[in-house]
Formats: C-alpha cells, sequence, structure tokens
C-alpha cells in the first residue's frame, strides 16, 4: 500500500465548536457578544415591544376618539357560486333566491351582504330578488338563460 492510497476514514467526526469559553475559542474574547453592555450579559432577553427608544407601536396608535379601523369601513360580501347552488339539494327549479333563503341552506349569515360569481353552470330556473351583487360573468348567464334577477 502507498501514501496516495490510503482513504479517510468514514467514521471520524470532527469536533464540534466550543463557544464563549475563554480567549482561545472561536471568534475571540467575547464570542460575537461585543463588548460589555447589556446584550453582553447573559440571561439578557429582549421585551416583547421593545423598540430601542423609539416610542413602541403600542403607544403610537390613536385610542378612543372616534378613530376606525379600515376593515370595518369596508362591505363583506358572501361569495356564493352558481356551480355552488346547482349542486346543492336544497335549492329547486322556479325558486325566489334571497339572503334569508341563502342564510337558511347555510351559504351566508342572515343580513349579510351576498355576491354571485359565475363559476359553474346553473340549470335550474331560478329568480334572485334583493342580491347585492353580480359578477359580470354570472350576471351574463343568468340573463342568457332567460332567468330574473330583481334588485
Amino acid at each position: 500500500m502507498l501514501m496516495h492510497e490510503l482513504k479517510k476514514s468514514d467514521t471520524k467526526k470532527k469536533k464540534a465548536l466550543r463557544r464563549g469559553r475563554g480567549n482561545s475559542s472561536w471568534r475571540g474574547n467575547y464570542s460575537t457578544r461585543g463588548l460589555k453592555g447589556q446584550k453582553a450579559r447573559s440571561g439578557w432577553s429582549q421585551q416583547p415591544g421593545f423598540e430601542w427608544g423609539q416610542t413602541p407601536l403600542h403607544m403610537r396608535l390613536p385610542k378612543m376618539r372616534g378613530f376606525k379601523r379600515y376593515f370595518k369601513l369596508v362591505d363583506n360580501y358572501s361569495i356564493i357560486n352558481l356551480a355552488s347552488l346547482e349542486h346543492n339539494d336544497g335549492v329547486k327549479a322556479g325558486d325566489v333566491v334571497t339572503v334569508d333563503y341563502l342564510a337558511n341552506l347555510g351559504f351566508c349569515s342572515k343580513g349579510d351582504a351576498v355576491k354571485i360569481l359565475g363559476e359553474g353552470e346553473l340549470s335550474k330556473k331560478l329568480t334572485f330578488n334583493g342580491i347585492a351583487k353580480f359578477s359580470k360573468s354570472a350576471k351574463e348567464k343568468v340573463e342568457k338563460a332567460g332567468w330574473t334577477i330583481e334588485e
């Protein structure tokens, strides 16, 4: 056996580096912690919400005095596809579809604003009454089939 034919053993493992154990440790004396100060000490942890002297977010937000959150000002619509009306056994041909009717079937809550989307086909003849919005494709499919949309 010659010197160039020797191979390294697969079982040999490299020893793990021990950090922060005196002058000879990896990365020198302070082991990446810097010189003295709060963050160099053991047991230091940052308080949640602390922003290093800047006024924290929870103190910057307006309190009382009529502050409105944006999402409360936006109308939320319950979305219903034509395909889901087609596949539901509770929807019969000739029914008048209203918000209360859809709420009884479990599509939305009572008093919700409802928007009908045009995904899928609808073969049942229905009359839509009091529905807030229709997508362009849903309106085309309903009018093309000859059904009525009552405002």
